[in-house]
This record gives C-alpha cells, sequence and structure tokens, in this order.
C-alpha cells in the first residue's frame, strides 16, 4: 500500500512539472485578447462603433505585449515575429480609423490582425494554423 501511495505521489508530481503554460497565462496577451473580443465579435455583425472607439487601446495593449517578457515556453522567435506584426496591424488600423477609412477597409483589416492574434494563440497553444 505504501509503495502504491508513493508511486502514485511521483506520478502526480511529476505531471505537474510537464504542465504547459496557457495563452491567457501571459497577462498582456490576455489584455490584448480582452479588448480584442470585446471589439471583434460586434464588428462581425457590421457594428464597427467599439473598434473606431477603442483603436487606440488595442495600440496600447500590443505595445505592452511586445515589451513584456512572455512565459519561457512562449519565448521563442516566430510568436515575436508574429507580436511585431500584431504591433503594426494594430498601429495600422488605427491610422486607418482615425483618417476615417471606408468601414469595408477597417473590416478587411480588423479580420486580418484577428488572425494575427490567433497565430498568436496557435502558436502559444501548439496548434499554430497559418491565417
Amino acid at each position: 500500500m505504501k509503495k502504491m501511495l508513493a508511486m502514485l505521489t511521483m506520478v502526480l508530481l511529476s505531471a505537474g512539472a510537464f504542465a504547459q503554460t496557457k495563452p491567457m497565462d501571459w497577462a498582456e496577451l490576455k489584455a490584448y485578447h480582452s479588448v480584442m473580443s470585446a471589439t471583434f465579435h460586434p464588428a462581425e455583425e457590421g457594428k464597427l462603433e467599439p473598434i473606431k472607439t477603442r483603436s487606440g487601446e488595442l495600440v496600447e495593449k500590443a505595445v505592452a505585449l511586445q515589451k513584456s517578457t512572455p512565459p519561457a515556453d512562449f519565448d521563442k522567435k516566430e510568436i515575436s515575429k508574429k507580436v511585431k506584426s500584431l504591433v503594426k496591424g494594430s498601429k495600422n488600423l488605427d491610422k486607418m480609423v482615425k483618417k476615417n477609412a471606408a468601414d469595408a477597409d477597417i473590416t478587411k483589416d480588423f479580420t486580418a490582425l484577428h488572425d494575427v492574434f490567433h497565430d498568436i494563440v496557435g502558436l502559444c497553444s501548439g496548434e499554430h494554423e497559418e491565417h
């Protein structure tokens, strides 16, 4: 009985050592997701007011993400490149909004930015699927 209990304890402890960090464990990625989610889902329904009023906030969150230290599991060149692309895309979208670009153009660029965000989440979760 003591051997079984000791063996079970070792298995449980070693399983915890191999636990993978989840994408939303990265605080700055979670913060970006919060704004992305609150603005993208309305945009899917043709409601662009949320992104038009919060595009600057997406830039702030993207820059904060880029400046942050990622969890060790996510400290990879490919993820860093995608985050750089996310910053660039967020800044471009914000410029479009400020210049009162056509809704169709904003929607197109916002959808592409959303895809980049999901690429990052996929890379962080090991389920990367290029868009």
